[in-house]
């Protein structure tokens, strides 16, 4: 068996700076991921754990410790009191996260919109999991810090997803709300300076911005512009008609 990668990386350089990334069917007929790093590449399932590993017989480790907690539940009458998380089972969930995390760094690079949905929202679930239950607080932050990461990719993506169907004020309002999502963490976890710090809130802040620029006009936009420009060129008899347009356009709303 020949172990030698070269002849692959010799083929796909690594760009610096770059998410270097590319999608294929394996020959069993799933589908893979690749992402070109410095050293080498890294290879991950597309669908399900992204390293194909099976936990404890569950499609996940927070699957796993789910299904423990629905048993402890129910043998606890109806109680999650007393059910916790050691460092070790959080330190291996935050790993798990980590695979998630680079599957939708690269499934954002793909424009696969859905896909980072999809994993973001896991990770978020597991970050509220081990909130809840882990043993020491900690613990949580060890996860948690890197929740305005993850919610500027998730906002990314569910504002990319609305642009990709040209629904910019869809967009705008998913931006607005995932600006105002990041603040809210720092300003419970960090108070309020940190928040207008975050790089977070500025990447997303500009692209509200870049996508607001874009925007196309609404008819009413269109015609409000219009009679602006009639009154300052003193074409009354134009402007009279766009007022016009404007009362209909009011009337039929």
């Amino acid at each position: 068996m020949d172990f030698d990668i070269s002849h692959l990386l010799e083929s796909w350089e690594y760009q610096p700076g770059q998410v270097v990334v590319r999608r294929f069917k394996a020959k069993d007929g799933k589908g893979k991921i690749q992402l070109r790093v410095d050293l080498g590449l890294l290879q991950m399932n597309a669908e399900g754990r992204p390293d194909g590993k099976r936990p404890f017989g569950h499609n996940s480790l927070l699957e796993y410790h789910q299904a423990r907690l629905f048993k402890y539940v129910a043998a606890h009458e109806a109680s999650d009191a007393g059910f916790k998380l050691t460092a070790e089972e959080c330190a291996k969930l935050q790993l798990e996260a980590l695979q998630y995390h680079h599957r939708y760094i690269c499934l954002l690079q793909l424009e696969d919109y859905v896909g980072v949905i999809r994993d973001a929202e896991r990770n978020l679930t597991v970050f509220d999991f081990v909130q809840k239950h882990a043993a020491a607080e900690d613990l949580v932050w060890a996860l948690r810090q890197f929740e305005p990461q993850l919610l500027m990719i998730l906002t990314r993506a569910r504002g990319s997803q609305a642009l990709k169907e040209d629904d910019y004020e869809l967009a705008i309002r998913l931006i607005e709300e995932g600006v105002e999502q990041v603040r809210t963490f720092y300003k419970n976890s960090a108070g309020g300076e940190a928040a207008e710090q975050s790089g977070e809130i500025l990447s997303l802040s500009d692209w509200l911005e870049e996508i607001r620029a874009k925007r196309p006009l609404t008819r009413r936009e269109r015609l409000e512009r219009a009679l602006n420009d009639a009154v300052k060129s003193e074409d009354y008899e134009r402007a009279a008609q766009v007022r016009d347009e404007l009362r209909n356009l009011k009337s039929a709303e």
